[in-house]
């Protein structure tokens, strides 16, 4: 009798498994490349591979190593829809530029842009990691990380001191800490001795000034030079992300919490990838999508605005017994249910007068539904249909699935967008579903324990809806 091959829940040890995913996972590259992994040790083949698929069957589609689509295939025609979880795996952090590496008074500095909505004050005096590869002109691709493990050197971008800082402390948090001035140093040389010379020796001096004034950047050129074989024309074809240093940590004496990197919005991705894996076949097509570039507005070649979805759908139906055609990829699309994993600000007791208390996500209330998102008058927002979240609630209430219903904070206080909004063009029904987060967009956020499981739970119950 053939034995059937085991696959891997990510259920079990949920909440290790899972911080263990913040840690491998900083940025969207490492998501991906462990999802990957996860995905083909439970059967998960690239549709690249596949030249036919039928129902049963687990393929993925990804792009750039930076977004990825895995599909179990229902035993329901396509047609007749998917449910999708789709969520994103790219966090506020600071980018490298692309000539990013010079040296300013004895001090070597990596010069930055930020990504994402950040408080660039949280960024200063914070041991930080760099994660990233370089591409070089032979074609090959060099990983870089650095600054996680205990015997790596780490960095830091300085402030200034309390007793000098009187100027500093007028202006406003915005203006506090300049975007230009979140550059990361890299190292230092002791400055040269100011003896006396003769006007002769001044005069040799001078030519070698320039020499002198980059040896600090040079030996840090030398340094990335013989660890991975980089020159510093390289960074110009490098993707250098600069993150918070350090493990997910358990948060409180009580355990309850868990503080970690990147939260906003692995801790959807996760649990939305991990309901995937624990599923049983199902009628329906599931699907886990998970994106980049949702922090910067859903841009470019893996963010949710292009047609990366409707594309890795497309390679799915082609695959099928009855194959492609346009009119199944678009009834597919129309006729699909999505849960837009994404975060909620849970609300802040310190904070309490920017939210509608009775409208807010509290930490351990369960998997927060957002019926929309936007700022102020909806504005971005997808806001779903009454009919559809009833049927979502009544998935919820027959599991046995903790949730709650809640807004962004006050109307007139802000807001914030998703990808809900680049689903629903398509036709299909979409919610915001995810978990709540305390200091959301700071380098270390907050969210609780019995969230995370509740949300695995949640979207586990969503991939069998009817």
């Amino acid at each position: 009798m053939k034995k059937e091959k085991k696959t891997i829940s990510l259920g079990e040890n949920l909440i290790e498994n899972y911080k263990l995913f913040l840690n491998k996972g900083k940025t969207e590259r490492e998501c991906v490349s462990q999802i990957i992994i996860a995905a083909e040790k439970n059967g998960y083949k690239d549709i690249s591979k596949c030249p036919k698929i039928k129902a049963g069957d687990k393929v993925y589609v990804q792009k750039m190593n930076k977004s990825i689509a895995l599909f179990q295939i229902g035993t329901e025609d396509i047609e007749n829809g998917m449910n999708i979880l789709g969520a994103h795996i790219d966090s506020p952090r600071l980018d490298a530029k692309q000539k990013p590496v010079y040296e300013k008074d004895c001090i070597t500095y990596l010069n930055t842009h930020y990504y994402g909505g950040i408080k660039k004050y949280q960024w200063v005096t914070l041991p930080l990691a760099i994660h990233g590869v370089v591409c070089k002109t032979d074609g090959s691709t060099i990983i870089v990380n650095i600054g996680e493990e205990e015997t790596d050197p780490v960095f830091c971008i300085s402030d200034i001191l309390p007793h000098l800082a009187q100027d500093q402390m007028k202006k406003t948090a915005a203006d506090v800490i300049k975007g230009e001035d979140l550059d990361v140093i890299l190292g230092s040389i002791a400055p040269k001795k100011n003896d006396k010379k003769t006007d002769d020796e001044k005069k040799k001096d001078k030519k070698k000034k320039n020499d002198e004034k980059l040896s600090g950047k040079k030996i840090i050129l030398n340094l990335l030079n013989k660890k991975y074989g980089i020159e510093e024309n390289d960074f110009e074809s490098a993707e250098l992300e600069i993150v918070p240093a350090g493990k997910a940590r358990d948060c409180g004496l009580d355990r309850s919490l868990i503080l970690g990197y990147g939260q906003d919005d692995r801790s959807c991705a996760f649990t939305s990838f991990a309901a995937l894996m624990d599923s049983e076949k199902t009628k329906k097509t599931a699907c886990c999508l998970c994106v980049d570039k949702e922090e910067i507005g859903s841009v470019g070649a893996t963010g949710m605005a292009s047609h990366i979805f409707e594309n890795a759908v497309a390679e799915v139906i082609a695959r099928l017994p009855k194959g492609y055609s346009d009119l199944t990829l678009r009834r597919c699309l129309s006729n699909s249910n999505m849960l837009s994993s994404d975060v909620n600000a849970a609300f802040d007791p310190m904070n309490a007068g920017l939210f509608d208390k009775e409208n807010a996500s509290f930490l351990g209330g369960g998997l927060v539904f957002m019926k929309y998102t936007g700022s102020r008058g909806k504005s971005g927002s997808s806001d779903a249909n009454a009919e559809f979240i009833a049927k979502i609630r009544g998935c919820m209430n027959s599991s046995n699935v903790a949730y709650q219903m809640a807004e962004l904070g006050k109307v007139d206080q802000g807001g914030g967008g998703t990808i809900a909004y680049l689903s629903a063009k398509y036709g299909m029904n979409v919610i915001d579903a995810g978990v709540a987060v305390l200091s959301m967009h700071a380098p270390w956020e907050i969210t609780s324990r019995d969230d995370i499981i509740h949300a695995y739970n949640g979207y586990k119950a969503f991939l069998l809806l009817d």
